[in-house]
């Protein structure tokens, strides 16, 4: 827990590290569907297959129908949640075009104050001052 939030990790168990629920204070969950109904804010993030030297799960097709967030999915939670991603998304695997340009997606947002941040700590890094205001 951190400033009060409670976090849950979903995900296949090939993905989700073996240490991870005694190194944080965290909940780790395999059905997604748990998960969503749990959280308030889900926060997704790209399979990176360019990073990938080993095969962690059987096909893009798969893992989407397991662990993909769908607009059915979302209409048959319990309530609304709030849909997060730093981009960019793989459309039609982590996050179907209709999720992720949801009213409950505020990725756009989420991708455009991270770009902020970074140049903010660019021009940090490079000598820059913080102004005082």
């Amino acid at each position: 827990k951190k400033m009060g939030a409670e976090v849950t990790v979903a995900g296949p168990p090939t993905l989700i590290p073996k240490y991870i629920q005694q190194a944080f204070d965290i909940r780790v969950e395999y059905n997604l569907k748990k998960a969503l109904e749990w959280c308030d804010v889900a926060n997704v993030l790209r399979i990176q297959l360019e990073r990938q030297n080993q095969v962690l799960f059987s096909s893009l097709r798969e893992y989407s129908l397991a662990y993909g967030i769908n607009k059915q999915l979302l209409d048959s939670l319990n309530k609304e949640i709030v849909i997060m991603h730093p981009g960019p998304i793989n459309r039609g695997v982590e996050l179907d075009s209709d999720a992720a340009d949801s009213k409950q997606s505020i990725i756009l947002q989420q991708v455009e104050n991270g770009v902020a941040v970074r140049m903010a700590v660019l021009y940090l890094l490079a000598g820059g001052r913080a102004e005082n205001n």
